[in-house]
């Protein structure tokens, strides 16, 4: 046994002062074990670090793993009456066109995630926390396993046909006779037209009444509650005539089971030029800028619109996505008066910017009379608006 000094006490080179402790015969003279508090520093030291490793992997898992979700932001705007890429927007060939002073800002939003690419989990956190974005589960903007290419096509498909839908409904606003057609584009799994129907058949006449829009089809299966009609379609320059049994939709509504497309023949030419935008939320404004482009005068009277809703051929607005965002990017971009789609006014109430009046509109005349209004220096205050009762 080695006897050291007590407390207090100087002791031999090499030997530490302290209390005085025996040894086993394990270590050469001279030579002690660490204090066990210098080993529980060390034993605390070493779990820190392997805790910081772990915290340090988890951080990059969760920044580089994707989460099922998609963030929708505002984009940008384009004026339908002003030029994209030195192009205009609008062309009118074969008609009489005029310039316009004001403003009519179709808007967009950026969508993250999904076929787009995914976003991560602080991205999507970062999203919730910001009010101008919103977060969805990715199940509800897209069905499972769609593909980047698939999302692209559909999105241009979608433009296109809100275009050509835009012209059709500017020109029946104006009083400018055209021609349309309904053409089969497609057959459902288990339609009850299969075998009877192809791709490519132009509608002619169902249960003997003329075919001029969808609306006069469904008016015909829904009198006939189910029974069979008598259809011709024009294959290929000849009449064939087919007897069909509809069937019912999710929604109880009796259908051919064919998807329909419009062809049209308009009096003149409109070409619409707009890239990188998709989807057809345009359609609305659009029209709008057609109708200011074909008619004498300014129809804002210089005024800033902005709005979104889609269209059909008969006028109607339809409802559309991400108008929180869109409200917020029309402010942004100067427009004092938005233009909102009457269906989408739950998901207005709420979230309407600061200076930015928003007017619901349920048809292209409801959307043009309220433009009116604004050039003329009307009382806006009577138009309606969305409230939440």
């Amino acid at each position: 046994m080695t006897s050291l000094p007590s407390p207090g006490a100087s002791g031999e080179p090499g030997q530490p002062p302290g209390p005085a402790q025996a040894h086993d015969g394990g270590q050469e003279p001279g030579q002690f074990p660490a204090p066990r508090a210098a080993q529980r520093r060390d034993g605390r030291y070493f779990a820190m670090l392997v805790s910081g490793a772990l915290t340090l992997l988890l951080g990059i898992a969760a920044a580089t793993l994707p989460v099922p979700y998609v963030v929708e932001s505002p984009g940008p705007i384009f004026n339908t009456l002003g030029t994209d890429n030195n192009k205009p927007v609008i062309t009118v060939t074969g008609h009489q066109s005029y310039p316009a002073k004001g403003e009519l800002d179709l808007t967009t939003v950026y969508i993250n995630g999904g076929p787009n690419g995914p976003v991560n989990i602080f991205e999507a956190f970062q999203a919730w926390l910001d009010s101008s974005k919103a977060v969805y589960p990715e199940e509800l903007l897209y069905p499972k396993g769609t593909t980047k290419q698939q999302s692209e096509q559909e999105s241009a498909l979608a433009m296109t046909t809100s275009q050509e839908n835009a012209v059709a409904a500017a020109l029946q606003e104006e009083n400018i006779p055209y021609q349309q057609k309904l053409q089969v584009a497609g057959l459902s799994d288990g339609s009850a037209s299969n075998g009877k129907l192809e791709v490519g058949d132009v509608f002619t006449s169902i249960n003997g009444k003329p075919v001029t829009s969808l609306s006069v089809i469904q008016t015909a299966l829904a009198d006939g509650a189910g029974a069979p009609a008598a259809v011709v379609v024009d294959r290929k320059g000849q009449p064939v005539t087919a007897t069909i049994t509809p069937g019912k939709s999710s929604a109880g509504k009796y259908i051919l089971g064919v998807t329909l497309q419009y062809q049209y023949t308009f009096p003149f030419d409109v070409k619409i030029s707009l890239d990188q935008v998709g989807g057809p939320s345009a359609g609305m404004m659009f029209a709008l800028g057609i109708i200011d482009s074909i008619t004498p005068g300014d129809l804002t009277g210089g005024k800033h619109v902005a709005g979104t809703g889609t269209i059909t051929p008969d006028g109607t607005v339809g409802p559309i996505g991400g108008i929180a965002q869109k409200m917020r990017g029309a402010r942004d971009g100067g427009a004092t008066l938005f233009l909102a789609p009457a269906a989408n006014c739950d998901e207005v109430v709420g979230h309407v910017p600061s200076g930015l009046q928003v007017v619901k509109v349920e048809t292209l005349a409801d959307a043009k009379s309220a433009v009116e209004r604004l050039a003329s220096g009307q009382d806006m205050s009577r138009l309606p608006t969305c409230s939440s009762n």
